[in-house]
């Protein structure tokens, strides 16, 4: 639980009501479209380096999704809004916060 969590905020379950409370109820049959299930994601992501399968999480998504709460804390660090370029993966005319994209390479550890 965090204190984002909506339960956590209103102190009850009125945040995970639906529009028809059925949905919250209701059981997806055995010919109805799954989800891909995984019980654990970072278990899924090793069980496919090993199988080869498609992980839970698509590997772009993934991405973007870390990507998206570093860019948020480097923009609480710096303590103004920074302006990202999703394509070029870099900050528009900000060098301080571009400095904060990598860090120096432990030895012998390098990316070329």
């Amino acid at each position: 639980m965090t204190k984002s969590d909506p339960v956590a905020k209103l102190n009850d379950a009125t945040a995970l009501a639906a529009s028809d409370p059925a949905i919250i109820k209701s059981v997806i049959g055995p010919d109805e479209i799954h989800l891909y299930e995984s019980k654990e994601q970072h278990g899924n992501w090793l069980e496919c380096i090993i199988s080869r399968k498609e992980p839970i999480s698509p590997v772009e998504m993934g991405h973007r999704a870390c990507s998206t709460c570093l860019i948020h804390d480097m923009a609480m660090v710096l303590k103004r809004k920074l302006y990202w370029d999703p394509v070029k993966e870099r900050f528009n005319n900000d060098d301080e916060a571009n400095s904060m994209l990598s860090r120096p390479q432990r030895s012998p550890y390098m990316l070329s």
